[in-house]
């Protein structure tokens, strides 16, 4: 974790820690598997060209994670002279946390959300939309913030972008298996003999299957729990939990009322959000990438305990006045 003043968790930093370390080798049986798969017909080519593509693709998502997630939200950077009133929220609570000030977007939707992306806290970036900016107190806006803020403090941000990166070469090979079940592939005909008759393409599109399934899963846990030390983590930065607990509230009912359309259009993002764009979810335990609002309203009420201090904090009750 970088050395700032937000509180330290040893649980994220361990969870990031088994995560990589599980999806590198998760990869590496990728390969292995390809190789043995692939290696009487091909020679083993297939393993090392998906290796150097998915070692390819997490490097390139690494190197320009910031540019890509504000591009794939159509946001813009915006100058201090633009958007003074936010720059001085995010200028106080980098000062506080004693970290790097990232890049400042803004993205035009009536969307309300916000997030954060970057290599490290020296190539960062935050990004809200108009939609929560139009819908927030200036205290819930900086709860968020600081929400925000500590994801990159902690570099989870970067975790979850290399963490994708075995999905992704997973879901390229799957492709690839497809087309060659669609074409009668599967290299020259004696691949079938030493493979016990099984064709190259289905062996591939099996493995790929299985590493998709088991990174999709073990990202979906880190995701889930970083939201959950972010909350704490913002929230002991700013000593008003309640801020962001009233700002996840109506966050959470706002999306509620979004088309289906616009979430749609977002939900490439989804793992980055303050809160997923979506609505009516199924199989949240197993699939969604954050926790339910009233878990991260349970440990918010929990946190403000800790600080001694009220919950409602002067804001509408949950529910009420949104």
């Amino acid at each position: 974790m970088a050395r700032t003043r937000f509180i330290n968790d040893r649980g994220l930093t361990a969870r990031m820690t088994l995560v990589m370390f599980l999806l590198g080798a998760l990869f590496v049986a990728l390969v292995v598997g390809l190789a043995y798969a692939g290696g009487a017909a091909f020679g083993g080519g297939v393993a090392v060209v998906i290796g150097v593509a998915g070692i390819g693709v997490a490097w390139w998502q690494w190197y320009n994670s910031d540019s890509l997630a504000l591009k794939a939200m159509r946001a813009r950077e915006v100058s201090p002279q633009e958007a003074p009133e936010l720059h001085g929220v995010i200028d106080r609570l980098c000062t506080l946390a004693d970290m790097p000030k990232p890049r400042v977007a803004i993205a035009y939707t009536d969307m309300p959300n916000a997030f954060a992306t970057g290599r490290s806290p020296n190539h960062s970036a935050l990004c809200v939309t108009t939609g929560i900016l139009d819908r927030l107190t200036a205290e819930e806006m900086e709860g968020v913030l600081a929400h925000e803020l500590s994801h990159v403090a902690h570099r989870d941000v970067l975790v979850m972008t290399l963490a994708a990166s075995a999905g992704i070469a997973a879901g390229m090979l799957t492709r690839g298996a497809q087309y060659g079940m669609m074409f009668g592939g599967g290299g020259r005909r004696d691949n079938n003999d030493n493979n016990n008759g099984i064709p190259f393409w289905l062996i591939a599109l099996v493995i790929s299957l299985v590493v998709y399934a088991v990174s999709f899963f073990l990202t979906r846990l880190l995701s889930r729990y970083r939201e959950l030390c972010a909350d704490r983590s913002g929230a002991f930065l700013t000593q008003k939990p309640s801020a962001l607990a009233s700002a996840l509230t109506k966050i959470s009912g706002e999306i509620a009322s979004i088309p289906s359309k616009d979430l749609r259009e977002t939900q490439a993002m989804n793992a980055f959000f303050i809160a997923p764009a979506v609505s009516g979810m199924t199989l949240r335990t197993l699939t969604s990438t954050h926790p339910s609002l009233e878990q991260r309203l349970e440990q918010l009420a929990k946190v403000s305990a800790e600080l001694g201090k009220p919950m409602d904090g002067g804001f509408p009750a949950p529910g009420l006045g949104l």
